[in-house]
């Protein structure tokens, strides 16, 4: 390229906006290696590229925008060619003009522009003080998100006072960003997380924060909440890996709420006995004061004053603390009562062995086994190929605190006797002998040893739950052989219409709306006490199931509980082996059952076409997931009700076409279950609600996700389990903001009309003026039909245009009373020539146009995106 020269014939500097025209020309044309060639000529000839680069960014606006710009090819062009020639860097009075200029740029430039502007400009070394001063200046003026950004970015965060800086962001719902400020400091994680703590003390107000930013843009009070910030606080002391200490108030208010669960597993659903409700209880509470007095009220509500008065006595608690007539029953108690409390328990226990499944085996035939001496014996006795085990595993409940279950018990019943293995003993011991794998290394001789049939029921919980006690079982779900998972012959016996009334026998066929309670059993039993019921005649005894099975010694209805539920497999397993069809199973049923681990189920749909039969009008054989697995469903067939702590997971599942209905902050967590139970949807929860929702639900219509992942994890956790497979079409095919799947195709000029019109009725104070958009009956102008995906480049919708008569062009509302929201259309998004449609959400009103949004969700789902080959072309060239 030429340079211009004096008269003396020096050379001059090119002029940066002259070069800015050349690249803009050849950008227009997608010519990136002349582009590339031109960018690097450019800059040699520049007298000071780095005041150039600045010069070109200040004259254009292109780089503003999210994605990839002009402006940032020019900048990443400019950072490698300085790395080639490093004499071009500036130092001193010169870099420090360049650095302010470039200050009043990154507050306005995108994310992927940060980082090479300030290497570019060696922003580090700047002023710290400078610095600091040009963040607050950004956030004085409001732009809370930027001055965040920029902090991190210059990493300015321990010379900041993290309130201050985070309250805002906060209040915006920007919680990411929140987290990543305080990311890599560790001081800066536990003052953030006691000021959370601070406001979530009972009587703190706060509305006292919020008041302070009332004009805030995006401000969203409603989720600035105790729940919210609760959540956010365990989610943080998860990631960051903080001592909860520093949250007393959240963790008091975790354990009141599982306090509250307590009483009502006691003493509303009486599912819990009393031992395991007092370990529990204590265990709950300890020393803390608060929470004792709100035990004691819970005692005066749920029991009396003597109950209450018992636990006063039991805590400790000063008399100046207790209610009025607590205090006077403590001098009343009476040793009598616990003797008969006593007896009436024998009673309980003499009743029970009548009305519940029982050992068959004597108690000398259970082993408890915590030494490596006595697990050597169980050792040579499993291991003996050909024979059958059943393997069961007890942890203690979490009641939805942090943390995966670790395994306290593992029993494995042969034959005639059962080993009841101490799993956090024998892992202690042999880590102190140094060896540590010997546990693991018996647990894999197990399950990989196809000569062994292993039973259990829903294995692939208990493996994972292994896997979380000891990560050299990790893999162990894929490695395992020989297993036979009753859960799915639970499954196959809850879709037979055999008559159960008859004990297993063959009987009358009874038609699919009959419950189980009109077959003769209780409506109470469940999982595989049902089973057992089902098949042996009397259900578990499962008052035991929520012991805290880590305490030592066991009690004795702990052992026993544990000894059955190992060994009623193997009863289970050998009557259904020797007549499988008396229980509508396949004649070749330990055939078709041997193999891997159950997995879940689907949704109901899946089911559905599970259940139907084929086109010869035979079953899959054994109606098994793992030899019959289910079809892929689309979004458009899955449709779900999203708890109120996961409405972040709805709009992710709407942004990819999934029918998703989600509670209010104010709702109560048991509505889920209704709309699942009226509406047919699956129910997405996290944490203590699960264990109150799946009850309520068919089995498998509840699913739990990792409430410390955030909302894209969680999305593409519930996909792959439900085997939901996007395509590009689902993409953006239902309104984010309201669920609805229909939208109005709008061209470019008619929309500029409606936001003209807008305009005017809002100029001229008149609100009543806006003319109905009625559709003219000689045109095909439905809004009913189905929308294609509103960001999708290179979509076609097969619709007509909205073209109205002359007269209505300043409408903004439909037939229905729909109000468009054309005044959120940015400025100059109408002035885009790529841009030639809008889409408008025909129930709320919302306008969606082509950007850069649909490929990032692209790139984030490519794991459960599936795409046509038309499809594929058609993003490509995007």
């Amino acid at each position: 390229m030429n340079q211009d020269s004096d008269s003396s014939g020096q050379p001059h500097g090119q002029d940066p906006l002259l070069l800015l025209k050349t690249l803009q020309l050849l950008w227009t044309k997608k010519e990136m290696k002349k582009l590339k060639e031109e960018i690097r000529r450019g800059f040699a000839g520049l007298e000071d590229p780095l005041a150039g680069l600045l010069d070109m960014l200040e004259s254009s606006s292109d780089w503003k925008g999210k994605g990839h710009s002009l402006g940032y090819y020019i900048t990443t062009e400019l950072q490698l060619w300085i790395k080639e020639h490093p004499a071009v860097q500036q130092s001193g009075i010169k870099l420090k003009k360049l650095q302010a200029r470039v200050l009043g740029i990154l507050a306005q430039c995108p994310a992927n522009l940060l980082d090479p502007l300030i290497s570019i400009y060696q922003l580090h070394t700047a002023d710290r003080n400078y610095l600091l001063g040009h963040v607050s200046h950004l956030y004085h003026k409001g732009d809370y998100k930027e001055a965040a950004t920029l902090s991190i970015k210059l990493k300015l965060q321990p010379d900041q006072d993290v309130e201050k800086m985070c309250t805002p962001l906060l209040l915006q719902d920007k919680t990411n960003l929140v987290e990543d400020y305080v990311g890599e400091y560790p001081e800066l994680q536990s003052k953030l997380l006691q000021i959370l703590d601070t406001w979530c003390e009972p009587g703190f107000n706060i509305r006292d924060i919020t008041r302070q930013y009332q004009g805030l843009s995006r401000y969203k009070p409603d989720k600035f909440n105790r729940k919210m910030l609760s959540k956010l606080v365990f989610r943080l002391l998860d990631r960051f890996n903080v001592d909860p200490a520093v949250c007393p108030n959240v963790i008091n208010q975790r354990h009141l709420r599982t306090l509250n669960y307590l009483f009502y597993k006691r003493f509303v659903e009486k599912t819990m006995t009393q031992e395991n409700w007092i370990d529990h209880v204590q265990s709950t509470v300890g020393e803390n004061r608060w929470l004792q007095g709100h035990l004691i009220q819970l005692l005066i509500s749920h029991c009396d004053l003597n109950t209450a008065a018992r636990w006063a006595q039991h805590c400790s608690l000063p008399k100046e603390l207790l209610p009025c007539g607590v205090a006077d029953e403590l001098q009343k108690l009476q040793i009598q009562e616990r003797v008969e409390e006593a007896a009436k328990l024998d009673n309980d226990g003499e009743s029970k062995k009548k009305d519940y499944y029982q050992l068959p085996i004597p108690r000398a035939n259970i082993h408890f086994l915590q030494t490596w001496e006595e697990t050597l014996q169980c050792w040579e006795k499993v291991l003996r190929p050909g024979q059958v085990v059943g393997i069961d595993m007890e942890w203690r409940p979490s009641f939805g605190m942090i943390g995966k279950p670790r395994v306290s018990l593992l029993q494995i019943a042969l034959k005639d006797e059962v080993f009841l293995l101490d799993v956090p003993r024998l892992l202690e011991q042999a880590e102190a002998e140094g060896e540590k794998e010997k546990l693991p290394h018996f647990i894999q001789m197990l399950y990989s040893d196809a000569a062994i049939t292993k039973l259990g029921y829903g294995m692939s919980g208990d493996l994972s739950s292994l896997a979380a006690t000891c990560s050299a079982l990790k893999d162990m779900d894929k490695k395992a052989q020989g297993v036979v998972d009753l859960l799915t012959v639970d499954k196959q016996l809850q879709k037979s219409s055999i008559d159960w009334k008859k004990g297993g026998q063959k009987g009358s066929v009874l038609s699919p709306e009959q419950s189980y309670e009109d077959r003769g059993f209780r409506q109470l039993e469940k999982g595989l006490s049902l089973l057992v019921q089902h098949v042996l005649g009397k259900p578990l005894d499962k008052t035991e199931q929520l012991s805290n099975w880590e305490k030592r010694p066991l009690r004795e209805e702990q052992i026993l509980y544990a000894a059955s539920d190992a060994y009623c497999l193997l009863e289970i397993y050998e009557k259904l082996c020797k007549d499988p069809a008396s229980f509508g199973l396949s004649s070749d049923l330990t055939e078709s059952l041997v193999g891997k681990p159950s997995v879940k189920l689907r949704a109901k749909k899946q089911l559905n076409k599970q259940e139907a039969p084929s086109p010869s009008g035979q079953q899959c054989e054994g109606s098994k997931e793992t030899s019959c697995p289910a079809a892929p469903i689309s979004p458009k067939e899955f449709s779900v009700v999203c708890d109120n702590m996961l409405q972040g997971l709805g709009r992710y599942l709407r942004c990819l076409g999934v029918d998703v209905r989600m509670l209010e902050n104010e709702d109560d967590h048991r509505k889920a279950a209704e709309i699942a139970r009226q509406e047919g949807r699956v129910i997405l929860t996290s944490g203590l609600p699960y264990q109150t929702l799946q009850s309520q639900v068919a089995e498998g219509r509840c699913f739990s996700v990792n409430c410390s992942e955030k909302a894209k994890e969680q999305a593409l956790q519930v996909l792959k389990h439900f085997n939901v497979q996007v395509s590009l079409a689902d993409i953006f095919s239902r309104c984010q903001v309201c669920n609805c799947d229909k939208y109005l195709k709008v061209s470019r000029e008619r929309m500029r009309q409606l936001v003209e019109g807008s305009r005017q009725a809002l100029g001229d104070g008149s609100t009543g003026s806006l003319v109905r958009c009625e559709e003219n009956p000689s045109r095909s102008c439905d809004a009913a039909v189905p929308a294609c995906d509103a960001a999708q480049p290179g979509c076609s919708p097969h619709r007509e245009r909205l073209e109205e008569p002359e007269q209505h062009r300043a409408a903004a509302v439909l037939v229905g009373g729909t109000v468009l929201q054309v005044a959120a259309i940015p400025p100059g998004v109408l002035d885009k020539a790529d841009l030639t449609d809008f889409y408008c959400c025909t129930c709320c009103g919302k306008v969606f146009w082509e950007g850069s949004h649909f490929g990032r969700v692209v790139s984030q789902f490519q794991d459960v995106l599936v795409t046509t080959r038309d499809e594929q072309s058609i993003y490509e060239l995007s």
